[in-house]
């Protein structure tokens, strides 16, 4: 009678349901059916639901519990809150979002709490299909939830029932239309294929005896122990057929386990115990629309597969029909789509384990049954990331930088490992074997990593920590066979969670080296991500004198977790001295948007046109484009300048290749920025005094021309500590534990009287020019120090030369002589010389430089036209012959005392 009172209230929706729509889908000849049911035509419990006014409502009218009710989420017989008549609705897959916000009680309840976890749920049931729990509303500001994709025929009813605290708006249905197949992927035919023999997961008949052969040798053999005590203890799964399962991370643990020792020992009962908690959890599990739960339905995607596939000979006919149906009804559920085109496999989460790992590993086992989920996903793969892989680690390293890099080059590696066992033949290009040296190089002595991408802040003051990523580098060192990488998964604590993985594919004939001295202390990643980091030795530990530094310009950009930061430098001495100050929490936020993955909030330069604007931001930071798409194809990467992102000029560090005096780089960085610039080089040589006090002495050349005359440079670099500002120089500091670091930074181009100097600290660190943004973690980043040195007169073109003294503790610089001859900036410092060349041209024409001490001068030449130079004493007498490399521009000698032409011969 209650449910009839409240239906004369509303209205019977049956006889109002005309707010259906039919919308034309562009390039679409179907239709796509859409509904919009408000809350005025639901039929409620009046008993336990009432009318809320609120304005955030559609019709300002929402539904929520009253007070006193209590939620019958959990009660299975209860009478629903909400019964929704779909008569009118056509028959159909439609995708469901819900509206709702919440009242008091909710809020608070959002206020409190910790992650995605501590949603808000209702629970739906459609017709008489099994009832599942959705997330109606999530801990931060998002009323609108999907809610997932949805079957209607038959009696054509939906009944909800509501949680605490929510004010339920309306309900949308929209038809279902999966991903379009890709015209190539239609009749795609794959040059790999599965082998008609069993195994085909991680292993085939020809490496099966050589996994089980190493089960009992060196550090293998504990992991084999913990596994056959795992896989032999009963693990009891109860459940009620009439309801949904939740994710069980243990069950699938165990079933993985017991499906892993019948492959090694052919124990059946063990393999029919696997089988059997795999067919009853696969065909009850339910994972609804938690975000980013695509993670846990690949997981139980991956796992089934493994189990249906090593045990495949005891598995029953009408067991495989099961697997199989709920392997590809979870595959529907992930967030890439069936089939799997809605995500672009080389980048964002589409290149994560969905398509390499897990819906890799279900269409090699289930191959046999249904070949077109491998037909769809090896095209996925080896058409579209494969070869993007083959031109991208051209560089040897990560475009999403240190975290997110690690993460995703770790399901690279498990897309690499998974072909290559399936047939005995890689895919993947051999440079795939190089990336893991990105980790070794930005590794710190402290043990934390240079910034690079979102990611990380630093340990807390007086804290330190050691960056890992052990199955990163667990797949890396067994794939390539690099002693020195199993090193630095020992040096990682040399453990994995996972023991049938780690079984799987541990070598233990590979020995682990963890010296890295015999590492050359420079490294030149490559032409596609222009970078080096030089450094002055290997030793790890607080009291590490060494210095490491890097410079970033030319290449492309990837997008996504890459930051705007063409040009950008780090320096390490005894801590951060200087680097990347964002810090990342939230994607997509105001301050991720406008300062995080910006350019401000990175050491390099800035050139502010007042009426620029940057996609996504509502700030302006004077620099490099922001570039959020991502490139697909290494066709499309060379060929839309939206991604070019700067040429490399010049490479070189020598004499000696593994312990450099001097690291030397040059880029052309105008193609980085807008049409705001007409021209921008950076260079950078990095000197190894191989000197206690001053370990290192870095040289740096800003020519920059901008198309305006009034668009402010700013030569920045960002502090962890604050600076001391002199009137000639900038002393900057850190500490390990009792020792100290200093950098004092000399600018010599412009004078101090033709440069404004500003310092933005702690909070205001976070202001781009005008606006503010708040940092989600305060910490040494979020309050850092920026440091930004100006012109003082408007012109296009600025040029600023600045060195680098890094020294210890209450040591002083060297003192400084600067002077030009004609298209050559000359620094002296003790008994360094560094000749930079100020010109956009390599230097074709002799010059002369002038050494004023007796002493044994290192000489660095920089900017050379390549070929062959000479150099000559103040009598004519060649000293020394040069031969001037294409690319690398650099020239290096000794000298002592006195005037000295350099001249091509």
């Amino acid at each position: 009678m209650n449910i009839l009172k409240s239906c004369c209230l509303f209205l019977l929706h049956v006889l109002t349901l005309n707010l259906k729509a039919q919308i034309s889908s562009p390039g679409d000849t179907a239709s796509i059916n859409k509904y919009i049911i408000p809350s005025s035509l639901m039929e409620l419990d009046a008993t336990r639901i009432g009318i809320v006014e609120d304005n955030r409502v559609q019709n300002q009218k929402g539904i929520s519990l009253k007070e006193g009710s209590k939620s019958y989420i959990e009660a299975p017989d209860a009478r629903p809150d909400i019964t929704i008549n779909l008569q009118d609705v056509k028959s159909g897959r439609y995708r469901m979002h819900t509206v709702a916000y919440t009242n008091a009680y909710g809020a608070e309840l959002m206020k409190k709490a910790k992650g995605k976890y501590e949603s808000l749920f209702m629970k739906i049931q459609i017709d008489d299909q099994r009832p599942t729990k959705r997330v109606v509303y999530v801990p931060w500001d998002r009323p609108r939830q999907e809610t997932g994709k949805f079957d209607i025929d038959k009696n054509k009813t939906m009944k909800i029932w509501l949680p605490k605290g929510v004010i339920f708006d309306r309900v949308e249905l929209s038809t279902y239309t999966p991903p379009k197949v890709p015209s190539q992927a239609v009749n795609y035919s794959p040059k790999v294929v599965p082998l008609n023999t069993r195994p085909r997961l991680w292993v085939n008949s020809e490496s099966l005896p050589i996994v089980k052969s190493r089960l009992e040798k060196g550090e293998n053999k504990a992991y084999w122990e913990k596994v056959k005590n795992s896989a032999l203890r009963p693990f009891e799964f109860k459940f009620d057929p009439k309801e949904e399962v939740a994710f069980n991370e243990e069950l699938e643990k165990a079933a993985e386990l017991k499906a892993f020792y019948y492959l090694m020992t052919g124990d059946k009962k063990i393999g029919r115990d696997a089988i059997g908690l795999i067919k009853d959890y696969i065909s009850h599990v339910e994972f609804g629309n938690i975000l980013d739960i695509t993670r846990e339905i690949g997981r139980t995607i991956y796992i089934s597969s493994e189990v249906y596939d090593w045990c495949y000979d005891i598995v029953t006919p009408e067991e495989k029909k099961i697997i199989v149906s709920n392997l590809m009804r979870l595959a529907d559920d992930m967030e890439i789509g069936w089939p799997p085109f809605l995500q672009s496999v080389v980048n964002g989460h589409g290149n994560e384990a969905q398509v390499n790992r897990d819906l890799l590993s279900m269409s090699i086992a289930i191959y046999d049954e249904n070949p077109q989920p491998y037909q769809y996903v090896s095209y996925a793969l080896l058409e579209n990331l494969v070869p993007m892989r083959k031109f991208e680690y051209q560089s040897p390293r990560h475009n999403q930088g240190v975290n997110y890099g690690s993460y995703r080059f770790t399901w690279d590696m498990h897309a690499a490992w998974l072909f290559y066992r399936m047939t005995g033949k890689p895919v993947f290009d051999d440079n795939i074997k190089n990336v893991p040296k990105f980790w070794q190089y930005m590794r710190l002595p402290d043990g934390e990593m240079f910034r690079d991408g979102d990611g990380f802040g630093s340990a807390a003051p007086g804290k330190s920590y050691y960056w890992k990523s052990p199955l990163c580098m667990f797949l890396s060192y067994n794939y390539s066979g690099d002693p020195k990488i199993k090193g630095e998964f020992e040096r990682q604590g040399g453990v994995l969670d996972n023991s049938v993985l780690y079984l799987l594919l541990n070598d233990p004939a590979i020995k682990a080296d963890k010296d890295l001295n015999s590492l050359p202390l420079t490294m030149d990643f490559g032409p596609v991500l222009g970078s080096m980091v030089a450094r002055t030795g290997w030793n790890m530990g607080n009291t590490s004198n060494d210095v490491v530094a890097e410079i970033k310009g030319g290449g492309y950009h990837f997008g996504n977790h890459q930051h705007a930061d063409a040009g950008a430098m780090q320096l390490y001495y005894r801590g951060l001295q200087f680097g990347d100050i964002g810090v990342y929490k939230f994607y997509g936020t105001p301050y991720d948007y406008n300062v995080s993955k910006r350019s401000v909030a990175h050491s390099m330069m800035l050139a502010l046109d007042p009426k620029e604007k940057f996609d996504r931001t509502d700030g302006n930071d004077g620099g490099a484009r922001f570039i959020q798409i991502h490139p697909k194809t290494p066709q499309e990467v060379t060929g839309n300048p939206v991604f070019n992102y700067g040429e490399i000029i010049a490479k070189d560090y020598g004499p000696s290749l593994q312990k450099p005096f001097y690291s030397y780089f040059s880029a052309d960085l105008t193609k980085a920025y807008s049409k705001k610039l007409e021209s921008y080089k950076r260079s950078f040589c990095f000197l190894n005094l191989e000197r206690a006090d001053i370990p290192a002495m870095i040289v740096v050349y800003d020519n920059m021309v901008t198309s305006d005359a009034t668009f402010k440079k700013y030569w920045q670099i960002n502090a962890f500590e604050v600076p001391e500002i002199k009137s000639d120089e900038i002393v900057l500091h850190s500490q390990k534990g009792e020792l100290t670091g200093n950098t004092y930074v000399n600018m010599l181009l412009p004078n101090a009287s033709d440069r404004n100097i500003v310092v933005k600290g702690g909070k205001d660190a976070n202001e781009v020019f005008g606006k503010k943004y708040t940092a989600p973690i305060v910490n040494r980043e979020s309050s850092a120090n920026r440091i930004m040195i100006s012109p003082k007169k408007d012109q296009k073109k600025d040029q600023f030369l600045t060195v680098f003294q890094v020294t210890a503790d209450s040591i002083k610089p060297m003192p400084l002589k600067h002077y030009d001859t004609g298209r050559v900036s000359v620094i002296v410092a003790d008994k360094y010389v560094v000749c930079i060349n100020k010109d956009d041209q390599f230097i074709s024409e002799s010059f002369q430089i002038d050494i004023p001490e007796k002493k044994n001068y290192k000489i660095v030449l920089t900017g050379l036209r390549s070929g062959k130079w000479g150099v000559m004493n103040s009598k004519g007498k060649l000293i020394a012959s040069i031969e001037v490399k294409e690319n690398k521009n650099c020239g290096f000698f000794e000298a002592i005392q006195g005037k000295y032409i350099i001249k091509p011969i």
